[in-house]
């Protein structure tokens, strides 16, 4: 191997997805220290998250123009290739460099070296591919085109070819409404990207919008969009010709020419080639074309195609160069030597870049001009500021000088201004333009914060100016989506069979929203789906048909699901004027009258028509389980008194009584009951106290019925049987009631008492007491005590003495109880000769 003074020193070389890059991450990590410079942030900031986690948070660092992470002791470094710690031959920073890092690593790379041709920034690469050096091992990596170069500025190199891992063909022209799934279409300009990703959004749901004037995290998400699959296409410019790792199988040229700053040009094969292999990735191949000529496209020539499948190009012959050792005995003198000429015929002057053409322009002012030394380094780091808002050097020159201005004399720029400045940007409202043009002017003061000499407490404004690219990018990213993704078209171009049935899950989210792969179209309460609102009409009938399509497996999962649901899982509802049982808020069935108030039939909802037969009995069955669950768990003694009722073994007079009460939900005032009751042996009492009736004085009901639960499911039933909608029932624990309450909720568990509603439990315990009063010859029958304390006024008190059988007499009561009696007893009479069908039963049963 070839050695060098400062290591071995390889060029690994190569056509696009060689994997290089990985090579170099897995070469550093093998080193107790390392840095590799990149060619975008992006990528410095992809291979940092890699490292670390390798390596951990405090052994790496990432250091860009407008991004710092610097642990104390981080032992590898990735950066871009400005940011790149070199040290110079008089231990100066080049613009951009950082001054608080180490330059002494036992590991360097310079990725994508073959950069050193491209006009602004080519020089930058060529210095690094010259003097960053590792102590144990260094790798330049790039194009094959490199070699010639590498080879003669370079002899102690190594050079190792990496062959591409998967082949690039050329796949012709295609109309732009013919591209394949997961295609990136490149064009070269911003109004070209715009035209046909809205072509795209039209007929194939949309596509992700990648251009070098995005920021980083806005680029991230675009692309994420596509690697997520949310858009089958990506539409980019050239910028995605490196450090953009992505999933594209085919990539379609909108045009084979760019204005590359100074005239408008055709491609170089090698870019074509750098471009087209962002086709494939590792050993999966890919292919290239151009769009058809009608839409844009231009023609490949027989010669272009063949050297790209053959990864064949003009070597490089020369790379742009700039002194790096530079005199700073003035401003002219530090010109001067920035523009000396190389004696090497391999390293051409570099063309007139924005720092230098920044300079210049301050130079003109003799003030600027006299500046010496360390002011005249100040100077020169400050022409260094990238002129991300892409306004030209004269009007970028204004801001440089600036903030010269403050700091020129060691001071540091004002952080009013410096927060002025960038809560001027910080507004996510406006169309794509603008929050491109925000983003570009934020990552400036970005690069500003960077500069600890710059700023007093510059974390702190790192820190803002962070948040509001953020920000910005977010909404940029939003902005691009919206006007350029509809990702209901594209759900429903791939569900008519682009990718087959099974390619793209329904998911339902908590909400009961239905999404179809990443894209809402629809709501799924309980069983019943409802197209999304939103839809347009031309599209409502296309997201039925992908709901019947995709929802079967998920409605028979919920079948499943809800045949094994516990009992909590169901409620009983009100629909309008019918009782219902639900599930999670959504109506299943609906009660309708059956064979007894305590066996209502259940009628499955419209909506359960979507399952199977078997699946609509199975759920049926489970709904019917469940209510007859309900039934014995909260009216148990009613459904005992029912079997009471038809079982042969009771007596009649039992018998008689039970069946009335069922009828009646479990109360019934004693009057109507009249005949039935004298007609009840001792034994017959006996046996209806065990099955807890109580045969009060003026109530015959089941206390434990009186609980708020029981009366909820009575007052169903008893709804249901008679179709009439739920009553409004009392607050619970109430006993007294006022003359508004609604009739047939009060009916369950009080009865009248001139204008209120007594429970009838405390009925019968004030008519227990009076007549026990009575039996002890006592004046007065009323518990006075109980009836002020539940509240009953005199009106009150009257009505329910009477009904117990006693009258006012002046200030006492006289017991008329037995001319109440008897006309109970007429009334009876009159009752038996018009019973209703239980009563007419239970007559019979007496005969």
């Amino acid at each position: 191997m070839s050695r060098h003074a400062d290591g071995l020193v390889r060029a690994i070389l190569g056509p696009t997805n060689t994997g290089k890059t990985h090579l170099a991450i897995e070469r550093m990590c093998a080193h107790s220290s390392g840095v590799i410079g990149f060619p975008l942030r992006l990528l410095a900031r992809e291979v940092y998250d890699r490292v670390v986690a390798l390596k951990g948070e405090s052994q790496v660092a990432l250091v860009t123009g407008e991004e710092r992470i610097v642990p104390p002791g981080a032992r590898y470094v990735l950066c871009t290739a400005e940011s790149m710690p070199v040290p110079s031959r008089q231990g100066d920073l080049l613009p951009g460099e950082p001054g608080d890092l180490p330059r002494d690593y036992a590991f360097a790379a310079i990725d994508e070296a073959q950069l050193g041709i491209d006009p602004e920034r080519g020089h930058v690469f060529t210095d690094r591919m010259l003097r960053a050096r590792g102590r144990e091992e260094t790798l330049i990596l790039g194009s094959d085109t490199l070699r010639p170069v590498v080879r003669e500025l370079l002899p102690e190199a190594e050079i190792v070819s990496r062959p591409r891992f998967s082949t690039l063909s050329y796949a012709g022209s295609t109309k732009l409404s013919r591209l394949p799934p997961r295609s990136a279409i490149v064009a070269f300009s911003a109004e070209q990207v715009y035209a046909i990703a809205e072509m795209l959004r039209r007929f194939k749901g949309g596509a992700a919008v990648v251009m070098g004037a995005l920021s980083p995290a806005t680029r991230n998400a675009q692309v994420d969009l596509f690697q997520r699959g949310e858009v089958d296409y990506l539409v980019a410019t050239d910028a995605i010709g490196m450090g953009l790792n992505m999933d594209v199988r085919h990539v379609a040229f909108a045009g084979l020419s760019k204005f590359d700053g100074r005239r408008e040009r055709r491609l170089r094969i090698a870019e074509m080639a750098q471009i087209a292999g962002r086709a494939g990735r590792h050993q999966t191949d890919g292919t290239f074309g151009s769009l058809a000529v009608g839409d844009g496209g231009a023609e490949f020539t027989d010669e272009e195609i063949a050297n790209i499948e053959a990864h064949r190009f003009r070597p490089i012959e020369t790379l742009f160069w700039r002194n790096a050792d530079l005199d700073y005995s003035d401003v002219s003198a530090l010109i001067a030597s920035l523009e000396e000429k190389s004696e090497d015929p391999l390293l051409r002057s570099a063309p007139l870049a924005i720092d230098l053409a920044v300079l210049k322009i301050l130079a003109e002012d003799p003030a600027i001009a006299a500046l010496r030394g360390n002011k005249a380094r100040t100077l020169w780091a400050c022409c260094g500021l990238p002129d991300f808002r892409k306004v030209g050097a004269t009007h970028h020159a204004r801001m440089v000088r600036r903030i010269y201005s403050y700091i020129g004399e060691g001071g540091h720029i004002p952080q009013d201004w410096f927060a002025a400045e960038v809560a001027r940007l910080d507004h996510v409202m406006g169309d794509i333009e603008t929050l491109a043009d925000r983003l570009a002017g934020v990552r400036s003061w970005a690069y500003i914060a960077q500069r600890s000499d710059w700023l007093q407490n510059p974390a702190r404004w790192a820190e803002r100016t962070r948040e509001v690219e953020a920000r910005l990018s977010d909404a940029l990213h939003a902005g691009l989506t919206q006007r350029f993704v509809d990702r209901r078209t594209a759900v429903l171009v791939r569900d008519i069979g682009a990718h087959g049935a099974d390619a793209l899950p329904v998911t339902v989210a908590a909400d009961g929203e239905v999404s179809v792969g990443p894209e809402p179209i629809g709501h799924l309460q309980g069983f019943d789906f409802t197209v999304d609102p939103t839809a347009r009409l031309a599209d409502k009938r296309l997201l039925l048909a992908a709901a019947e399509r995709r929802l079967g497996k998920e409605l028979a999962r919920r079948a499943r699901k809800l045949v094994d649901a516990p009992d909590t899982a169901f409620q009983l509802v009100e629909d309008g004027d019918r009782i219902g049982i639900a599930w999670e808020g959504q109506l299943l069935a609906h009660l309708a009258p059956g064979r007894s108030l305590l066996e209502p039939a259940v009628r499955t909802t419209r909506a359960l028509d979507r399952l199977s037969a078997p699946q609509r009995a199975a759920l049926r069955g489970r709904l019917e389980r469940w209510l007859e669950t309900m039934i014995e768990r909260h009216l148990s003694p009613l459904k005992q008194l029912g079997d009471a009722a038809s079982d042969k073994k009771s007596t009649p007079g039992v018998r008689a009584v039970a069946a009335m009460l069922v009828d009646a939900g479990g109360l019934l005032p004693r009057k109507s009951l009249m005949a039935a009751i004298k007609a009840l042996e001792k034994s017959d009492r006996t046996a209806l106290h065990k099955l807890r009736v109580r045969l009060g004085a003026l109530d015959v009901f089941i206390a434990t019925l009186l609980k708020p639960a029981a009366q909820q499911w009575r007052a169903a039933l008893l709804a249901v049987r008679d179709d009439r909608p739920m009553p409004r029932l009392p607050a619970p624990g109430a006993a007294l009631l006022d003359g508004g309450a609604d009739e047939h909720g009060a009916a369950l568990a009080f009865r009248r008492v001139g204008q209120k509603w007594l429970r009838v439990d405390m009925a019968d315990r004030l008519a227990a007491h009076a007549l026990k009063a009575r039996s002890r010859h006592e004046p007065d029958p009323v518990d006075l005590p109980l009836a002020t304390s539940l509240g009953l006024d005199e009106g009150a008190i009257r009505k329910l003495m009477a009904d117990v059988g006693f009258v006012p007499s002046g200030e006492a009561w006289k017991w008329r109880g037995h001319r109440r009696r008897k006309a109970q007893g007429k009334q009876a009479r009159r009752q038996a000769s018009r019973p209703s069908n239980a009563f007419a039963d239970a007559l019979k049963d007496l005969k």
